[in-house]
């Protein structure tokens, strides 16, 4: 479970840091805190399998 930025999880997951922060307001990621810098952590993973699944529910919708 590594622990990254709002920043760095956009750049994995190819999605919007305003995206991340919306799920995480919304209590669909986990809030861990925030880095030195004040920036929000998350869970990677999390925001990784959050990611395949809205993905793969698009999909299935739009079928």
């Amino acid at each position: 479970m590594p622990i990254v930025d709002i920043y760095a999880a956009a750049v994995r997951t190819g999605t919007r840091p305003a995206t991340l922060r919306i799920w995480v307001h919304r209590g669909h990621l986990t809030h861990h805190g925030y880095d030195a810098e004040g920036r929000v952590l998350i869970d990677l993973d999390a925001a990784v399998h959050l990611v395949e699944q809205k993905a793969s529910t698009t999909h299935t919708n739009a079928a």
